[in-house]
């Protein structure tokens, strides 16, 4: 195992997961979906927290465990999560109920990000995780630009996509997408950009303007 894989596996295995967030993990990949790693849900969480975020909104809900690690972080922020799936949400409700989230700081949002976003109020979020199917990355990137306020963070998690992005010999749709946006990410005087390679990648940006 090289140098990168054991600190890899070491900050993964750092990130302790409660029990409730474990359970959405298992939940997660009975449905098929893939969660956050334990390493970037804990960036995630130490991000809330720095933030202290009040008002946090996510494309993807999955079975919960982002959110669920970003309220961990920001015990007291409202969370707006959109997902297609109204069975994710179902789940995702009772394992919020479980981690003791009263249901009055959650707006479950069942639809696709393009009917969704454009309605949303612009610069009224602390953090926008862009979490859903890469073929909207782009669209849902710059509605979060939009969405979140100045100062405030978009985060992408699966960033470098199963180690794909980093490699040019992967040349397929979802690769190439993750690489246009980094590339626009990174040459635009409107964010700060940095990406961890932590989990699957997680792409950080703060909107200075």
């Amino acid at each position: 195992m090289s140098h990168n894989e054991l600190n890899w596996s070491f900050a993964e295995e750092f990130a302790v997961e409660t029990s409730v967030i474990a359970r959405a993990r298992a939940l997660s990949l009975e449905y098929g979906v893939a969660p956050i790693s334990p390493a970037v849900g804990a960036q995630m969480a130490i991000l809330a927290a720095s933030l202290v975020a009040k008002n946090i909104i996510e494309v993807g809900t999955g079975l919960g465990v982002s959110g669920l690690w970003l309220l961990r972080g920001a015990p007291e922020a409202s969370l707006t999560s959109i997902d297609h799936e109204f069975e994710y949400h179902d789940q995702a409700k009772m394992l919020f109920a479980e981690a003791g989230i009263p249901h009055q700081q959650l707006r479950l949002i069942t639809g696709h990000s393009s009917e969704v976003l454009p309605r949303m109020n612009e610069n009224s979020y602390d953090i926008v995780v862009v979490d859903s199917d890469p073929a909207h990355l782009l669209e849902n990137v710059e509605h979060s630009l939009r969405l979140v306020r100045v100062g405030g963070l978009v985060l992408l998690p699966h960033a470098l996509w199963h180690g794909e992005v980093a490699n040019p010999a992967q040349r397929g749709d979802i690769p190439a997408v993750y690489r246009s946006v980094l590339t626009l990410v990174s040459q635009s005087e409107a964010v700060l950009a940095a990406l961890s390679p932590a989990g699957d990648g997680l792409l950080q940006l703060s909107r200075v303007n």
